[in-house]
């Protein structure tokens, strides 16, 4: 097992102030709140009408692709996706805060001895193509989201028509432990390969997972039940998002909440960094007690 420390995001409300989808709907001149409502009516929709149960964290691939279809999203297609990734409205200090914490241990010798480093992860249940295109992955070692696949109309154009992959609110913990695994690492490896502990790449026990509010509970639960540790963000002045977080920490699920403010000085950068190299301290301590423990088998043993 490699001295990894894994800095986990999710994206919307997390690290951009409401949703990536709001450049698209601003292009397109769509009201985001008669789509979110559309959507949020599907389920009960699909229910009643064809006695079909759907994934309310992912129904809203469908209805972008209705968009499509009807020329609502005209000439939507992944390039699109990612350009829209330059257009996020991040809240303040990212991506300063991914160049920090990825910083943080190079200058200490120990830590460049055990290599012991910081890796970001983007696990989200929206659009991997506009996490792609946006200035974090600089930073970002692997995303997990929804894959949308194109066709091309009779002119040679592009356009979304297929949902090629998707991540929900649940299956975010499948993210989690191929990460444990080391999917998105050094070496291709498959989330159902057997391994035993030694081999996993990054130990559950380092994984950090920053989050906004009740929907990443399975993987606030994975994560710090596996000796991790959970972060909550809410938009400053928010009472209904601080009293959300506020019940996630009364409730056992996060260590600790702040305002989405990144910026250095303030209570989510100090807390992300502060863990950091708590964890840091935890694996210097563990190895040199394996070395201490190797010095004392006799030499033609080793």
């Amino acid at each position: 097992m490699k001295n990894i420390i894994a800095v986990i995001w999710d994206f919307d409300k997390t690290l951009v102030d409401g949703y990536m989808q709001d450049p698209i709907f601003k292009e397109y001149d769509i009201n985001s709140s008669t789509f979110w409502k559309e959507v949020n009516s599907l389920p009960e929709k699909y229910m009643r009408e064809q006695n079909v149960k759907v994934n309310p964290d992912t129904i809203y691939l469908n209805h972008f692709l209705k968009y499509v279809r009807e020329g609502i999203f005209k000439g939507l297609n992944n390039e699109k996706l990612k350009g829209y990734g330059k257009q996020q409205s991040f809240y303040k200090g990212i991506p300063e805060i991914f160049k920090t914490t990825t910083e943080l241990l190079k200058s200490d010798p120990v830590c460049e001895e055990y290599n012991i480093k910081v890796e970001h992860y983007i696990v989200s249940t929206g659009f991997a193509q506009v996490i792609r295109g946006t200035s974090i992955m600089d930073y970002v070692k692997y995303v997990w989201g929804c894959e949308l696949i194109e066709e091309e109309d009779e002119e040679g154009n592009k356009f979304l028509s297929e949902i090629g992959y998707t991540i929900d609110n649940t299956s975010k913990t499948r993210a989690l432990f191929e990460i444990n695994k080391g999917v998105g690492g050094d070496v291709e490896v498959n989330v159902n390969s057997k391994m035993t502990n030694e081999q996993r790449r990054v130990d559950f026990r380092n994984m950090i997972y920053i989050a906004d509010g009740p929907s990443d509970v399975p993987a606030f639960s994975v994560v710090k039940g596996k000796g991790g540790a959970t972060f909550a963000i809410y938009p400053q002045g928010n009472k209904d998002a601080f009293k959300q977080v506020e019940r996630l920490r009364e409730d056992g699920r996060i260590d600790m909440f702040a305002e989405a403010d990144y910026s250095d000085g303030k209570t989510a950068s100090m807390w992300i960094c502060n863990k950091i190299q708590e964890f840091a301290e935890r694996i210097k301590k563990e190895e040199q007690a394996k070395r201490g423990n190797l010095d004392n088998v006799p030499h033609h043993l080793v």
